[in-house]
């Protein structure tokens, strides 16, 4: 991508910041309805920065702090619900210790999942955290509604079979999977190409992203954008291991991208100059503040 187009390119994603109505600057039929035009903000595991991760008030905070999607890993515990945690393992964020799939609902909701953060950052810390309860997929979608945005992720979808099922079930349950103009109500992301090509076979429409776990500086082929294009609408990875030559190669075969998770305003800077189409955030109200910031000027 010249800099020409890119400057034009920048300045329509920045302009479009809050506004659903534009209309995307390249439309590919191959993939559902998305809004290339709008830099997506995208509250890693809620506004976690600043609350327990995967908890109500977290996902509250990254909503106000103008999160434009509610993102939050899966795991499924061992009676087949499927609840907001990151690890495989309860012992980081709650009181409780062992794999989440050996414990039932029940069992879990018997557990504190916010005095960890507290204890951890203290001059973040609220007594309103302290006994805060793992929520499940359904209870966040019942108490945000179905209006909203949810960045979805599988988590080690081959410790759980049936996941992805049990998953587009709930979401089918609660009209989700429609497509609503060019800002999907649902985006799912997982590291697992197996558990999203399950899910494309299941519904062609779920707008899905391919993560990818680069442990050097990222690379990619031709070849390789290709086969993602199949069955994805973008990629997401560590916002560490590219550079703007990556963005231009992924944006030039119409992904989108989406890096992680991005902390500081100037990386936050530097990715919108290169051409990301949004990114993820412990800190979407810093991430705000820079799309305004660029925006005037």
């Amino acid at each position: 991508m010249n800099t020409l187009v890119k400057k034009v390119c920048l300045t329509a994603a920045i302009i479009g910041v809050g506004a659903s109505s534009v209309q995307p600057a390249l439309a590919d039929t191959r993939h559902p309805s998305m809004n290339d035009n709008k830099i997506l903000n995208i509250a890693h595991r809620g506004g976690s920065g600043y609350a327990p991760e995967h908890t109500l008030p977290s996902y509250e905070m990254g909503e106000e702090m103008g999160g434009d999607y509610i993102e939050l890993d899966l795991q499924m515990t061992k009676d087949g619900e499927l609840i907001a945690m990151h690890d495989e393992t309860l012992d980081r964020t709650t009181d409780g210790t062992g794999l989440v799939k050996d414990y039932t609902l029940k069992e879990i909701k018997e557990l504190d999942a916010g005095s960890w953060f507290n204890d951890i950052y203290p001059e973040k810390a609220k007594s309103e955290y302290d006994g805060l309860k793992v929520q499940t997929l359904e209870e966040i979608i019942q108490h945000f509604g179905k209006d909203k945005h949810y960045y979805i992720e599988t988590k080690s979808p081959e410790v759980y079979p049936g996941m992805e099922e049990k998953l587009l079930e709930l979401l089918d349950e609660y009209n989700l999977t429609r497509q609503n103009g060019p800002s999907s109500k649902v985006i799912i992301q997982s590291f697992s190409e197996a558990s999203l090509q399950k899910i494309h076979e299941m519904n062609e429409d779920i707008p899905l992203v391919q993560l990818i776990d680069y442990k050097t500086n990222a690379t990619i082929t031709n070849a390789q954008l290709d086969h993602y294009e199949e069955y994805a609408v973008g990629l997401g990875m560590s916002f560490k291991k590219i550079d703007e030559e990556y963005v231009d190669k992924v944006r030039a075969h119409d992904l989108m991208i989406h890096p992680y998770t991005v902390l500081e305003k100037e990386d936050m800077r530097r990715l919108i100059e290169w051409g990301v189409t949004g990114m993820f955030t412990n800190y979407p109200d810093r991430l705000q503040e820079v799309l305004k910031e660029m925006k005037r000027k």
